[in-house]
């Protein structure tokens, strides 16, 4: 794989008025090195449904996992429970999975499920123009 970099802008960008002093590029940025830590354990994967919007998680955003990540309590991971995958928010101190939805109820996970953490996510990218 061929690594792009990117032009970075020194200075945040304004979501209000430009700033015409803030024109110039100073530096590059690769974004499989500033988003991926562990490339042999992360990979990607499309998040479906609104269980996650309250954390910035949107039907179709690409969403970037680390399995070398130990998982703690009140992280996003993706979770294969009985066979199916799901992206939650990790609590084990009541042994479930939680949406950050409140129109969706948590998932609890007893003795006799099949449960298996397949990672954390650690970034997800959201499309604001679909390419045709």
């Amino acid at each position: 794989m061929k690594l792009v970099p990117l032009p970075l802008f020194t200075h945040s960008v304004p979501a209000g008025f430009p700033s015409p002093a803030d024109d110039y590029l100073d530096r590059t940025l690769d974004l499989n090195t500033h988003l991926i830590k562990h490339p042999a354990a992360t990979y990607l994967a499309r998040a479906k449904g609104h269980s996650m919007e309250g954390c910035g998680i949107f039907d179709g955003d690409l969403l970037i996992v680390d399995r070398s990540l130990e998982p703690q309590d009140g992280q996003i991971i993706i979770a294969a429970l009985d066979g199916e995958l799901t992206c939650k928010i990790l609590d084990r101190k009541q042994q479930r999975l939680v949406a950050a939805n409140k129109h969706y109820p948590p998932i609890h996970i007893d003795e006799y499920s099949d449960f298996i953490i397949e990672g954390i996510v650690i970034h997800s990218v959201r499309y604001h123009v679909l390419s045709r």
